[in-house]
């Protein structure tokens, strides 16, 4: 699969700072959900990780984390999704990100997007939404909103890494 990754973490004025690569396709196991990515936000994370986090030797490090696209692929112990949902998300750190064609990504950070939003949208919307939140009700300490349906978010999670899929389904409602 084509991808965008560096193997060293230069000034984004050299050539190699980051690089057009092709990489294996990945395969889903466990919880995790291959996409198709569709389309991709940058935000300032990519930078930071870019400028501090160099790959191990040999290898490539693909950045990007807020994505939207296509589920092609689950894992044997997904439970929320199926093949042709189309999901948005912010990935984790840990892995591989999305400026590639495929990604694989845990279902439990994953949310199904709303059908009034497209791909690009949809990108735009993980991290900075999540800090929107934490800044709102994590700093300024703000009460949770109340929901039009509030049976449907009882699991809103104290961790913002999970609270993604809260906001895609808030989103929808």
């Amino acid at each position: 699969m084509k991808a965008v990754g560096y193997q060293q973490s230069l000034a984004i004025t050299e050539p190699a700072a980051l690089l057009d690569i092709e990489l294996p396709q990945p395969v889903a196991t466990g919880r995790d959900l291959l996409v198709k990515v569709a389309a991709i936000s940058v935000n300032p994370v990519d930078t930071k990780v870019r400028k501090r986090a160099a790959p191990p030797a040999g290898e490539y490090k693909v950045l990007g984390w807020d994505a939207a696209g296509e589920v092609v692929a689950v894992g044997p112990e997904v439970s929320n999704f199926q093949v042709g949902d189309r999901v948005y998300y912010a990935g984790a750190l840990q892995r591989q990100g999305s400026n590639a064609e495929y990604q694989l990504v845990d279902e439990r950070i994953v949310g199904k997007m709303p059908a009034n939003l497209n791909f690009e949208q949809a990108a735009a919307l993980p991290l900075t939404a999540l800090t929107a939140w934490e800044l709102l009700f994590d700093r300024l300490e703000l009460a949770t909103p109340s929901l039009k349906h509030p049976s449907r978010y009882y699991w809103l999670p104290a961790r913002p890494a999970v609270w993604v899929r809260f906001w895609c389904n808030w989103l929808d409602s």
